[in-house]
């Protein structure tokens, strides 16, 4: 059995053009780095993750592999999650499971950095590339609380900007690179680094476990926040607004997460999906009177009824051009 001391833990978060952004950087790590590495790509569910990992192993030395769940973690080891799985760490093991979905990714970069926080404090380096939105701020965040180090692509180099300019907003980081400097420098930093453990706040504690758990009860999801009056887009379940975080994040009992502006996005989407029922129905409506009209009274009726709703239809179509926006 081999597992790893408890220090050297980094985390690796990226999302649109992270593919090639973390194969650069794998390619740039020593081989005699005493680290264990966990990757989050945030790709489609449906992704064959045995191909993204076969074409990074490629390009690294680093032993890459997808863990079993429970299984210890080795040194010199890059973990890949399965698809549609959370990749969450606990002392000296590696876990994988189908948790409730976070800014509706799984595997979330958020779970796996707060995971980490919790479990190896100031010995976790935590790393965000490119990506679209704000995923991996929260995440990024609580490795800050717990004393770790936060490393961020330069937006100027990134493919996405989104996610680097949302850690570098919201907080402090440690450093901001270019991908192949980031390589040399992790290289150079972890071959004498010795981690001094830290402190790691209840809050991050507690969350990382009942994300490890899945669910939670109404009870204890007040230990995070004060509910809302919100409602989750997924489950219909109530909301509490996380205290604490640098970002605005919203969690129901069943454990999913949105940040705002995911929670915003998805909101518009909703109102969409009912715009176009009720274009549907209308259009429907419409037709059918149309069909059904004749020459008399009553059919001229249904022919002022027919317009009419053109015109409400007309409308809602117009609204649809416009509601993205205005949000």
């Amino acid at each position: 059995m081999k597992n790893v001391n408890a220090k050297n833990i980094i985390v690796v978060g990226a999302s649109a053009g992270g593919l090639s952004a973390v194969s650069r950087l794998l390619s740039k790590f020593n081989i005699e780095m005493d680290v264990s590495v966990f990757v989050v790509i945030h790709v489609s569910r449906y992704s064959s993750v045995d191909i993204i990992l076969n074409h990074i192993q490629r390009q690294t030395k680093l032993k890459c592999k997808i863990p079993e769940d429970g299984e210890y973690i080795e040194s010199k080891t890059v973990y890949f999650p399965k698809a549609d799985h959370h990749i969450m760490i606990e002392k000296d093991r590696v876990f994988l499971q189908k948790g409730a979905y976070e800014n509706h990714w799984r595997p979330s970069i958020d779970v796996l950095f707060r995971s980490a926080a919790a479990a190896y404090d100031s010995c976790v380096t935590g790393i965000i590339l490119t990506g679209l939105l704000d995923d991996g701020t929260s995440g990024m965040y609580a490795i800050k609380r717990c004393g770790g180090t936060c490393i961020v692509q330069d937006p100027e180099e990134a493919e996405f900007a989104d996610m680097p300019k949302s850690v570098i907003r919201n907080m402090e980081v440690d450093y901001q690179f270019s991908v192949d400097e980031m390589g040399d420098f992790i290289s150079q930093h972890y071959s004498d680094k010795e981690c001094v453990p830290g402190i790691v706040p209840e809050e991050v504690k507690y969350e990382a476990e009942i994300a490890k758990r899945i669910i939670s009860t109404p009870k204890e999801l007040q230990q995070l926040g004060d509910f809302t009056p919100f409602t989750c887009p997924d489950c219909g379940g109530s909301m509490v607004k996380v205290n604490g975080d640098v970002v605005g994040r919203y969690r129901c009992y069943t454990g999913h997460t949105f940040t705002e502006r995911s929670l915003v996005n998805e909101q518009v989407k909703r109102i969409e999906e009912s715009l176009w029922v009720a274009i549907r129905m209308m259009e429907e409506r419409r037709n059918l009177l149309i069909t059904l009209s004749g020459d008399d009274d009553e059919d001229n009726k249904k022919d002022s009824r027919a317009n009419q709703l053109e015109t409400h239809v007309e409308r809602l179509k117009n609204m649809m051009k416009t509601i993205g926006h205005n949000a």
